[in-house]
């Protein structure tokens, strides 16, 4: 169960910078209207090759190993056993140290690039977990992209058989956005994953994009609630009373519900008094290196 990444132009020592919109008319004599359409093409042009220049450097990042997983509890928020935890990916860049993912994730996923990462996001945190005691399980938020390649199902199999890990341990995550368009296949792919006895969790839930209806037709087992309606938790009944539907709604579904972004031991306390079943977030754990995940069990 993976937070969402941000949209970014570009990692953080190959940002370019574009012309501002209001460059033309601050400038003492603004260009004509096809000078105008000629600077904002130049600017477009100058994105997209950027964009490439970035997905070129990530399949480079993948060739040469420069990817590492790390890993974010999340535990049971009645016993306070920590249940598992979600993968998140860092780049190991020479100068810059480790890159976060939201400053190359969203490049990522506009390239066939995202299959490749996600593939061997998929073995290593597969392999990782096969090592950790048969009571934990391991999250994995996949790209809509990756999810429509028709190459996962095959990678998910490769990635079981060569880790040994039991399929039931995997829980593998869905954003909302993936479901607006209600699309049969979309629909079809998500089902042929459960089917090979992988969890399936949405994150982000409460956001406000799927229906309760298009969630009704998955073999969902998890439902993160998004972490904005999560800190606001407790701030006034409103907001209290959004998060008690919302778990009310996935307890209605069969789902398990784990809140996202808890930063607090009050917002811990309401959600746990709500009847909230797991917690993630800051308060609960930052996301660890195995060896200091291990450490937690």
């Amino acid at each position: 169960m993976f937070a969402p990444c941000r949209r970014a132009t570009a990692m953080p020592d190959q940002t370019s910078t574009l012309p501002s919109p209001d460059d033309a008319t601050q400038a003492p004599d603004a260009p004509a209207p096809d000078d105008a359409r000629h600077l904002r093409a130049r600017a477009a042009r100058r994105d997209i090759a950027e964009r490439r220049r970035v997905a070129a450097r990530l399949r480079l990042a993948l060739a040469q190993n420069e990817f590492l997983l790390h890993y974010q509890p999340y535990q049971h928020l009645k016993s306070g056993i920590i249940r598992g935890a979600e993968a998140v990916i860092r780049l190991q860049h020479r100068r810059r140290g480790l890159i976060m993912p939201h400053h190359f994730m969203p490049i990522a996923e506009r390239f066939d690039v995202v299959n490749d990462i996600g593939a061997w996001l998929l073995l290593n945190a597969c392999q990782n977990a096969a090592t950790w005691p048969s009571s934990t399980c391991v999250a994995i938020r996949l790209a809509h992209r990756q999810l429509r390649s028709g190459k996962l199902a095959k990678q998910l199999i490769d990635a079981l058989t060569k880790s040994g890990l039991a399929a039931s341990r995997l829980e593998l995550g869905l954003t909302e956005p993936m479901l607006i368009d209600r699309d049969d296949d979309t629909i079809f792919a998500i089902r042929a994953l459960a089917g090979l006895g992988v969890r399936m969790a949405i994150d982000d839930f409460g956001a406000g994009y799927a229906s309760l209806a298009a969630l009704k037709r998955l073999p969902l087992t998890t439902l993160k609630l998004d972490r904005g309606i999560v800190q606001r938790l407790g701030q006034d009944h409103g907001d209290t009373a959004i998060v008690h539907a919302a778990v009310e709604a996935g307890h209605a579904m069969g789902c398990s519900v784990l809140a996202d972004g808890v930063e607090t031991p009050e917002q811990c306390r309401l959600l746990e008094d709500i009847g909230c079943d797991y917690g993630q977030g800051p308060y609960i754990s930052p996301p660890l290196t195995t060896p200091q995940f291990l450490a937690r069990l």
